[in-house]
C-alpha cells in the first residue's frame, strides 16, 4: 500500500515518465481533467497545474507541470507586487518549448502598462524561461511595467529559422492578449542575453521581413514588431565571429552557431547570413541598447561593434555600453540604471540623456 501511495503522488508531482496517467485519470475521455477525476493526493496541486485558471487541466498543462519538475523545479518565490501566469501556449502546440510566462502587477492601472519580454540565452541549445522573474525584477520594480519570458525551440529539436519563428509567434500572442492582461501592445520591449541577445536583435531588425514571420499560432493578423531592444552580448554576424579571439571555433559544424544553422558556417553561408542581425538592418528598425564585455571570449566584443556600425549607417537610434574588462556576462548597477533610463525613454516617453559610454568593472 505504501508503494502504491508514493506512486500516485510522484506521478503527479515530478515524474515525466508517468505522463500517460493523464489518459488513465481522464475517466470521461473529454481530453480534460476535472479536479474530481484526480487521485486524492494529486488534487492539492490542481490550482498550480491549471495555469490558465479555466477550471480544468489540459494535456498541455499536465505535461508542462511535469516538465517544470523534471527541469529541476526552477520555481520562484511569490512576489508581493506581481502575480505569475505560467506556461501560456503561444503556438498551440502543447510543446513546453513554445510557451511563455507573464509577470503582472497586482495593483490595478487605469492605463495599459508597458511590457518587457525576456528571452534567455544558452547557445540556442540550452536554457529556459525558468528564473526569468528574478532577472526582470530590477527593471520591473518601481516602473509599473508588466513582464514576460518565453521559451523557444532549441537546436536539438529544430534549426534556424525555427527560433525566430517562435519568438515572433510569442510576440503576436502577447499582442493578441494585451487587453486581457492589461498591458499595451504598442509598448513592448525585448531584452535578451547571449543567444537571447541575438534573438531580440533579430526581432528589432526584422519587423519588416515577411519571410521570417513564420506561420505559427492563431494570431497571424498581429505584427511581430516591437518598440525597442536591449541586447546583452548577442552574436550579430555569424560569419565573422572567428575573425576575433575566442574560446570557440564558431564556424565548426558542432559549434553553437553550427548547430543553429545546421552545419559548418562556410557550408551554410546563406542560412548564416539570414540568421545574422547585421544582414537585416534598415532605417525602420527599433531603437537598441547594446552592452558587451570588452574581454568576452565566447561572443567577441566586436560583434556588437559591427551591429552598431550597421545601425549608425541606417540612422537607427542606438546606445552602446562597453563593459570594460568584463567577459561573457556581468553585473553592474550602473548598467541597470542605464537600461531603466532607456526603457523609460522609449516606453514611457520620458526624455533621457543617454550616450555611448564605457562602464568600468564594478560600477
Amino acid at each position: 500500500m505504501r508503494s502504491l501511495f508514493l506512486g500516485v503522488v510522484c506521478a503527479f508531482l515530478s515524474l515525466p515518465a508517468h505522463a500517460d496517467r493523464f489518459q488513465e485519470w481522464d475517466r470521461n475521455k473529454d481530453g480534460k481533467l476535472q479536479k474530481e477525476e484526480l487521485p486524492p493526493n494529486a488534487r492539492r496541486n490542481f490550482e498550480r497545474v491549471d495555469t490558465d485558471k479555466d477550471g480544468v487541466i489540459s494535456l498541455a498543462e499536465h505535461k508542462a507541470f511535469l516538465n517544470r519538475r523534471s527541469e529541476g523545479g526552477q520555481r520562484e518565490q511569490a512576489h508581493p507586487d506581481y502575480q505569475t501566469v505560467r506556461d501560456q501556449d503561444y503556438a498551440g502546440s502543447g510543446n513546453q518549448r513554445q510557451m511563455l510566462d507573464l509577470f503582472l502587477p497586482r495593483e490595478q492601472s487605469e492605463k495599459p502598462r508597458p511590457l518587457l519580454v525576456y528571452i534567455h540565452g544558452g547557445g540556442w541549445r540550452g536554457g529556459s524561461k525558468g528564473g526569468a522573474f528574478r532577472r526582470l525584477q530590477p527593471f520591473l520594480e518601481g516602473s509599473g511595467f508588466a513582464g514576460a519570458a518565453i521559451n523557444y525551440r532549441l537546436t536539438n529539436e529544430a534549426s534556424w529559422p525555427s527560433q525566430i519563428h517562435d519568438c515572433k509567434a510569442a510576440i503576436r500572442w502577447l499582442k493578441a492578449h494585451a487587453g486581457k492582461y492589461g498591458y499595451d501592445p504598442e509598448r513592448i520591449a525585448v531584452w535578451g542575453t547571449s543567444a537571447g541577445g541575438h534573438l531580440v536583435s533579430m526581432l528589432g531588425v526584422t519587423g519588416d521581413v515577411p519571410e521570417l514571420e513564420g506561420k505559427l499560432g492563431k494570431h497571424l493578423d498581429q505584427k511581430s514588431s516591437i518598440r525597442c531592444v536591449v541586447n546583452y552580448f548577442g552574436p550579430s554576424n555569424l560569419l565573422t565571429m572567428d575573425n576575433y579571439p575566442s574560446n570557440i571555433k564558431h564556424s565548426a559544424a558542432d559549434s553553437p552557431e553550427g548547430k543553429l544553422v545546421g552545419g559548418a558556417l562556410l557550408e551554410k553561408k546563406k542560412v548564416a547570413m539570414n540568421a545574422s542581425p547585421v544582414s537585416h538592418v534598415s532605417s525602420s528598425d527599433a531603437p537598441m541598447l547594446l552592452a558587451h564585455g570588452t574581454k568576452d571570449m565566447l561572443v567577441p566584443y566586436q560583434q556588437s561593434v559591427e551591429l552598431c556600425k550597421g545601425l549608425a549607417k541606417h540612422e537607427v537610434d542606438y546606445i552602446f555600453l562597453a563593459m570594460k574588462d568584463s567577459g561573457h556576462g556581468f553585473r553592474s548597477k550602473k548598467l541597470t540604471e542605464k537600461v531603466r533610463e532607456f526603457l523609460a525613454e522609449h516606453l514611457m516617453g520620458q526624455g533621457g540623456n543617454l550616450a555611448n559610454e564605457t562602464i568600468l568593472l564594478g560600477q
